[in-house]
Formats: structure tokens, C-alpha cells, sequence
């Protein structure tokens, strides 16, 4: 019985945060079967004229927390339930976890302003650049080029080892409290971010609009930051989104 009660509650830890990842791909896949897609696209909403630009901005980032919801979090689920675990003899767990989720997302939101200023910068150059504004498979190629590129990169192994091992890193960064929980919550999203943000600029700049991209993507993620044989997936990664950068620019 007391087996059968702790596996309940090792089920139940962190469970609306599940809630929160299946309701987010419900929406998404909900907006493309019914032909609505574009409201997860950046580049669709910020070219809405009928809006105020204060209310666009918000709308494209109401967007961005349902795509961070739905790609990022599920890879970070098992620090997300271990973390749930910790915090049981907590006076306020939910309150807690509630406060990492929002350290969480206040990090991919400011990568998502970050590159939505990269994109407007890039739509000027293509205005003012004929040459590019003819080959704009050329951005994409670039992408691509710098996410694969990415791969192999000290600084992805580095994030990626904090990220792959949510008790060592809670290990040396948890302590009760809301606050505290928050500062875990940035801490954990700053690694994520880093070791995740140049497949995430693929979603941005290509991928947003294709539900294939989007799902590959996360699997991607999920399989590098949640398996054990992750790591080995990585320059595989790098050499296949390299090698789509030179078929997309030929």
C-alpha cells in the first residue's frame, strides 16, 4: 500500500505542468487543423495592421509562451518533477514550482524579444538589400549553418550537462522558499536557453510555420536532455542541420 501510495505521488508531482505541456500542443496542433497556424507565427502576427502595435507585441508573445510551453518544457520535465519532489515539506510546494515555471519563462521570453529584434533587423536588410531580398533562401541556409555549427560548440556541451542532470543541479542550487525557487527557475532556463537557443532560432526562422519542424525540433530536445545516449545524439544533430544548410543554399 505504501508503495502503490508513493508512486501516486510521484505521478502526481508536477502534474500540472503536464497539464500545461498537453494543453500547449493541443492548441497547436487545434491551430493548424483548422487552418489557423498563423497565430503562432511570429511573422504573421507582427505583419497584422489591423492591430495597435503594443496589443501585436503582446499577442506574439501570448503566442511564444504556448511554443516555449509545448517545446521546451517537455525536456525539461524531469527537473520540473524532481524539483516537485523536493519541495513537498515546503509550506506553499505549488507556490514554489509556480515561481520556477515563471523564472522559466521570463528566460525564453527575453530570447524570444532578442530574436524577434534579430528578425525585424534581418526583414530591414532584406528591404534594403536586392540581392538578398532574391535569395532569401540564403537566411535560412544561415540558420541552419549556425545552429549546426552550434553543436559542436564547448558551450552547448556545457549547458547541455547541466540540463541532462536535473539532481546534480538542483543538488547544488535548490533551497526552499518562493524567491529562492524563482532564482532556480532563471538559473534553469539560462542553462536551457544555452543549450537549446540556436534549435529554437531554427523554429523562429523556419519551422514555425510546419508542424513536422516543430515536433522534430522538440524531439530533438527531449532526446538530448532526457536519455542517456543524448549527448551522442548531439553531432549527428550538428552534421544533419548542417547538411541542410548546403542542400537549402544549392
Amino acid at each position: 500500500m505504501d508503495v502503490m501510495r508513493e508512486r501516486r505521488t510521484i505521478l502526481g508531482d508536477g502534474a500540472w505542468v503536464w497539464a500545461i505541456v498537453l494543453g500547449a500542443w493541443a492548441l497547436t496542433v487545434v491551430a493548424f487543423q483548422t487552418g489557423h497556424e498563423n497565430l503562432v507565427n511570429h511573422d504573421a502576427i507582427l505583419g497584422e495592421q489591423r492591430i495597435p502595435a503594443p496589443s501585436t507585441l503582446l499577442l506574439f508573445l501570448a503566442a511564444w509562451q504556448v511554443m516555449t510551453a509545448g517545446m521546451m518544457l517537455p525536456s525539461s520535465l524531469p527537473m520540473m518533477r524532481l524539483f516537485a519532489r523536493a519541495s513537498r515539506g515546503q509550506k506553499h510546494p505549488q507556490l514554489a514550482l509556480g515561481a520556477l515555471l515563471a523564472g522559466y519563462f521570463v528566460v525564453w521570453t527575453g530570447f524570444a524579444v532578442a530574436a524577434l529584434t534579430f528578425d525585424d533587423g534581418v526583414h530591414t536588410l532584406v528591404d534594403h538589400w536586392a540581392w538578398l531580398a532574391q535569395r532569401e533562401f540564403v537566411i535560412s541556409g544561415a540558420v541552419l549553418a549556425l545552429a549546426g555549427v552550434f553543436q559542436f560548440s564547448p558551450l552547448k556541451e556545457r549547458c547541455l550537462r547541466e540540463c541532462s542532470t536535473p539532481f546534480g543541479f538542483l543538488w547544488r542550487h535548490y533551497d526552499r522558499g518562493v524567491r529562492r525557487a524563482w532564482v532556480v527557475g532563471i538559473r534553469h532556463g539560462i542553462f536551457c536557453l544555452g543549450c537549446c537557443w540556436a534549435l529554437m532560432l531554427v523554429m523562429f526562422g523556419i519551422g514555425v510555420t510546419s508542424l513536422i519542424w516543430l515536433t522534430a525540433l522538440t524531439g530533438v530536445m527531449v532526446l538530448e536532455k532526457t536519455t542517456r545516449w543524448g549527448r551522442r545524439l548531439v553531432p549527428y544533430v550538428g552534421i544533419g542541420l548542417l547538411g541542410l544548410a548546403v542542400f537549402m543554399v544549392l
